[in-house]
Parts: C-alpha cells; structure tokens; sequence
C-alpha cells in the first residue's frame, strides 16, 4: 500500500505531500489542475520513463519520494534479498530523482539502483490503469495471471513451477553430461595413455627429495670423506686428539681432587663431555667406512631425477602434484566408463518428470477453459455496467512452450461493436476504455477471491485508475464507483475522476487545486471531508456557480453511496 507521496519541482508542482490511506482514495480537480501529475509521479517510482520537461521550470532537478507497506509475498522479498536491500519496519523508501537534462537516478532507502529494479519492485507495489499506463494489462504473462487468479489456480500452478524447474534442472544436467562425454571421449585415449605413463614410472611420496639428497652424497663423497676423517682425527685418532686431551685433564684433576674434594664436582662434570666424545667418534668413524664412491649408483640416480623431471613437464611441479594429476585422470576414464549409466538415469528421472508436468499443464489447461467461459461472461456483464454495453470480451488460450505456469498462452479480446471481430485489447480499446475493462477484470477477480474460493493467486497490490470515467456518466458512473468501492474492500486504490457520482464514494477525497503565488503557478493537495467534500462535490455538479440545490444533490449523493471520509 502507498502510505505517502512527496513531489518536488515536478512540472507545476513545487512541493507537495499527500498521505493516502487503505480503501478507495479518490483525486477531484478542475479541469488542468494536475490530478494526473499525481498518477504519473507515482509512475515514476515504479520505473516509469522521466524526461527533462517534467522538472519545473528553473528547478535543477525534480524529486518524488514514495513510503510504501512492503508486501510479503515470497516473490517481492526475493527481489529484495537480491538486490541487497532491507525493509526497515515493514515499509520500503522509494526515490526518483530528475535532472534538468533530462537524466534520473533511482533509489531505494538512499542506496541507488537500477530503473530495471524499480520496475520490477513496482509490478509488486502497485498497478496503474490510465491514459498512458495500460501496457501491464496488454501483457499476455498479466493476463494469463488474471485469469489463473480468478480460477482459483494457485495449488495447481505451485506443482507445476516445481515439476518444471526439477525438469528444466535434469534436462540441463543430461546436456552437460552429453556435452562432456563427447569430451571425454575425444580425451579418453589421451587419459589412457597418461594414466599408463604416470603408473608404469611407479612414482612414490617423497621421492624425489630424497633422491635428490642421494645425489648430493654421492656427488660429494671424496669431500665427505676427507671432512669426516680429519674431524674423526682431531676427535679420537691423533696423539694431540679433543679425546687425550680430555683425559689428560681429568687424570691431572683426579690427582688435584686428592688433595681438595672441592673440585670433585667439576671432575664430575667433565665424564659427560667424555661420554659425547666417544660417542661422537665412534658415528664418526662408521660413517667414514660407510663412504665410497658408487658410479653406478649415481647414475642411476640421476636417470631417476631425469625420468621424474621429464614428467614434471607434462604432469606437474613434483610428484606430489603428478600423483594427484594421475587420480584426476583415473576419475575422468571412471565417469567415461559409467556415463551410459548415468545418461539412463537421469533420461528415466527427465521423463518421469515430464509426464507429472504433461498431467499438472493438462489440469490448468483444463481449469482455464472452464474459468474462461466464466470470466467473459462476467466481464461482459460488467462492462455493460460501465456503459460499454454490447461488448464482447473473449479469451482466448493456445499452447505454448513449457514453463514454470505450465503449457498455455492466454490473449484478452474484445469487439467493442455488435458484428465486430473480437481482436487484442491493444488493436481496439482507447485509454478510457481500458481502464474500465481493467476495473472489470479486477472486480470479477476480486469478487472471485472473496466467494469462498481461496486467495487469488497473485497478491493485490495499490490499484491506480486514471481516466476510468472517460466517455461516461450518470447511471454509468454510478457503477464505477460502485465496483471501486468494491475493489477498495480487499485493496487500496487510488482514482482520478471528474464526475460526482463517482467521487462520492470515496473512503479518502482529495482535491487538486492550482493557485498562483510570485507570479508563478503551483499545484496542491488538500484531503476534504464535512462540509468542504460536500462543497467540492456540488462544484463537480454545478460548475463555477455553487447553487443551494447543488449543495443538496452533493449531500443526497453521499448519503446514497456510502462514502465514508467524514
């Protein structure tokens, strides 16, 4: 619901703020005051195309800024979630902004986003029906939502967005498969042979670094060899060795602790250091005999560190990587091997689910005909009602693609004169006329949703009607604002009209007047009730002259209608 609109610098609009409420909200005006201004700002907030003539004259640029009750269908919090944004409170910021050259910004709760959002939000915010706004209603996706609505079609249309989005999904994955076993096929000689390759080099963990330490040894044993000897030597072997001289030095202190026990405690400290230099020498020396030169062994080696070197360039960095490359590559032969299987499979799972889809598009195909007789009939009787009698309204369904609605396409027709070939809303009806043809449908849909049958399936969003009244009055009007009234029980609907009848049933009445300040012209908004609607109302009646008996035709057409607003 739209809970408030702000205009700013937006043709002769210099600032104006309306707060509209739930039920039928009705714009009354003289002729040019800018009633519909009011419905084509909103427009703009649901996307509507702006251009530099809408912002007021030495203005640098216009602004509308809209609050409105944030819906919770699934559909609209999914958009949302999406794009990022959050519903602070329930309600949800909206902003157009206009510059003098010609170019608008949009945002949302003071974030900026793109005019392709804005619409798409807007198709959850509100529907707007008027001289310039009927696209929505010419749609065949919107009109085959009007029509599963008043069929009553929501269960039936739940499966079939689940069967089809589980067949789209098994179909998609049976493509990948196909296209990757191609693939694979081409690649399965090639896997074959690398698999063969990597397996017969016997590759192991750690190979190489060890090898490669084995090649440093055995490059180096002369060296080894005379490191290791000359430091077992001066450990152990020499007459000047670390070892004799140790034990040289103990033996002197041994001699010196018989004549003071005190340094008995560094006497006692010194057997360790004797114990490491044995120990030390004695590694020393079986390391040394361990040492010789094996040419045979380097060069194996080597063949070995070249072998694996070789693979490296084709299979990775280490063995590590080539060991891991050779199970990626056994994976590819395994799923190579069992994608016959798989194809069957997932070719079972897609018809199986094909034939559920085929049976849920046959029963909504089925519920549409039935509801199609139904609803032309309605439509038909309430168009008759708003002075468009004669009128034949027919709907008609053809078999489309599949989709998450099922199999049908849905097309509105009507023949607006007796013997006149039914043809597209778009091809035959003016602005007036499609705007009661949209009052009709909403109020045969309306009217389907509270007799007991379930909720309609798509949600009822603000309702806006701008020229509704258009080529009609008395009696006619009358049961606009009859079937209005009706729409506003179960949504909020906003209407631009020009006519008494209509405006006294109006829940919430405001008026659009033009006034001239500093030599420049603006337009407001003022809501009325009491005595001031009854005025405005007998303005409608009786023109420029206010009568007495203008005054008590007002009065007599509220008290009839029910308006509320008082």
């Amino acid at each position: 619901m739209l809970v408030e609109l702000v205009v700013e610098n937006y043709a002769v609009m210099e600032h104006l703020r309306v707060r509209f409420q739930g039920g039928l909200n009705l714009l009354t005006g003289e002729t040019g005051s800018g009633k519909s201004l009011i419905v084509d700002a909103l427009g703009l907030l649901l996307g509507g195309r702006a251009s530099a003539e809408m912002v007021r004259t030495g203005a640098e640029r216009a602004r509308v800024t809209g609050i409105f009750e944030a819906p919770a269908s699934k559909g609209f919090l999914a958009l949302v979630e999406q794009a990022g944004l959050e519903v602070e409170g329930g309600e949800l910021l909206i902003e157009r902004e206009i510059l003098a050259n010609g170019k608008s910004r949009g945002f949302i709760g003071n974030r900026p986003v793109t005019l392709a959002l804005l619409k798409d939000l807007g198709a959850h915010l509100a529907d707007i029906h008027g001289q310039h706004d009927q696209q929505r209603l010419f749609l065949g996706d919107a009109q085959l939502e009007m029509l599963d609505a008043f069929a009553d079609n929501g269960e039936a249309l739940a499966r079939a967005a689940g069967l089809y989005g589980r067949w789209s999904e098994c179909a998609r994955r049976l493509e990948d498969l196909e296209r990757t076993e191609r693939e694979r096929l081409r690649l399965a000689d090639l896997w074959s042979f690398q698999r063969r390759e990597i397996e017969a080099a016997g590759l192991k963990s750690g190979e190489e670094k060890a090898l490669e330490s084995d090649r440093v040894l055995l490059k180096n044993v002369t060296h080894l060899q005379e490191s290791a000897g000359a430091a077992y030597a001066t450990l152990y072997d020499a007459p000047e060795s670390a070892l004799a001289q140790l034990g040289l030095a103990m033996r002197r202190l041994e001699e010196t602790c018989r004549i003071d026990p005190a340094l008995q405690e560094w006497l006692e400290s010194l057997k360790p250091a004797r114990i490491a230099l044995e120990e030390a020498s004695h590694a020393l020396r079986d390391y040394v005999s361990r040492l010789e030169a094996d040419p045979a062994r380097l060069e194996q080696v080597e063949s070995r560190l070249a072998q694996i070197e070789k693979l490296k360039r084709k299979y990775g960095r280490g063995v590590e990587e080539m060991l891991g490359y050779l199970e990626e590559v056994r994976a590819n032969l395994d799923a190579a091997e069992t994608a016959d299987q798989r194809r069957a499979e997932l070719q079972q799972e897609r018809e199986r689910l094909a034939q559920e889809f085929r049976t849920v598009a046959e029963e909504l195909t089925q519920r549409r005909k039935d509801a199609t007789r139904k609803l032309a009939k309605r439509v038909e009787g309430e168009l008759s009602a708003l002075a468009m009698e004669g009128t034949a309204f027919q709907v008609e369904i053809r078999p489309a693609e599949w989709n998450e609605r099922g199999a049908d396409e849905v097309a509105f027709l009507v023949s607006a004169n007796v013997g006149e070939e039914p043809r597209p809303l778009e091809k035959v009806a003016s602005g007036g006329e499609i705007s009661r043809i949209a009052l009709a449908l909403k109020t045969c849909v309306a009217a389907a949703a509270r007799g007991g049958r379930g909720r309609a399936s798509g949600e009822m969003r603000t309702l806006v009607f701008d020229e509704v009244d258009a080529g009609i009055g008395g009696r006619a009007a009358e049961m606009v604002g009859r079937r209005l009234k009706g729409l506003a029980a179960s949504a909020q609907v906003l209407c631009v009209t020009h006519l008494p009848q209509m405006a006294s049933f109006a829940d919430h009445h405001f008026v659009v007047e033009k006034k001239e300040t500093n030599g420049r012209t603006t337009a407001g908004v003022r809501e009325v009730s009491g005595d001031e609607r009854v005025r405005e109302i007998g303005r409608m009646l009786s023109g420029e002259r206010l009568t007495p008996e203008a005054l008590r035709h007002a009065e007599q057409l509220i008290r009839m209608s029910g308006g509320g607003g008082d």
